[in-house]
């Protein structure tokens, strides 16, 4: 098994380097933000969020304060700027939003241009592979028989399933981890409003 997959590898020839490159990156950030999603404070957020909104439809600032102190989900860090801030207004807290943002989205533009770079990627292969076929074709002396060219045209081939592959597994963790962090901003916005009404 390992030898036939050494052997698809060579194959596809140079652009399977820069293919196993772009696919460590990607499992890499999968992880890391699988982790963040999953197992991170963050996975706390919708019930911390409620919990804030509660405190404070209660009038109860200071305790909202002193629980965002030691709280490391999105929303007690948010809790824990804007009631340093006084007075709290709508521009404050979209600052503040803003300022979780790359938090949030994370390596997501990365997982983007990977998801588009490993087709391209791999296609460029198969002209590149397709392009030394027909040269060898070309030289009608030194090919006598055609499946030899057919064999080649095949191996330029790999390249482009190895690109859309990596891009397969990228994509759906990555709309996976574009609807958590867009669920996060929803939240932080629900906060935010909770906050702005307690002025």
């Amino acid at each position: 098994m390992l030898d036939q997959v050494i052997q698809f590898f060579l194959a596809g020839g140079w652009v399977m380097y820069p293919l196993l490159l772009l696919s460590l990156v990607s499992l890499t950030l999968i992880f890391e933000r699988g982790m963040f999603w999953a197992f991170g404070p963050q996975r706390r957020g919708t019930q911390r969020m409620h919990a804030y909104i509660a405190m404070l439809a209660q009038g109860q600032s200071d305790q909202a304060r002193t629980e965002s102190e030691k709280d490391r989900t999105l929303e007690g860090v948010l809790v824990q700027r804007s009631l340093r801030t006084s007075p709290v207004n709508e521009s404050v807290l979209i600052g503040q939003i803003e300022s979780l943002r790359p938090v949030i989205e994370r390596f997501a533009p990365t997982l983007g241009t990977i998801i588009a770079a490993a087709p391209l990627l791999g296609i460029l292969g198969t002209v590149t592979g397709i392009i030394q076929s027909f040269d060898l074709l070309g030289e009608a002396a030194s090919v006598s028989d055609p499946s030899v060219v057919a064999g080649g045209i095949a191996e330029a081939l790999y390249t482009t399933a190895f690109g859309l592959s990596i891009a397969l597994v990228t994509l759906f963790p990555h709309v996976y981890f574009k609807a958590c962090a867009d669920r996060a901003l929803g939240r932080l916005e629900t906060l935010a409003g909770a906050l702005l009404d307690r002025q």
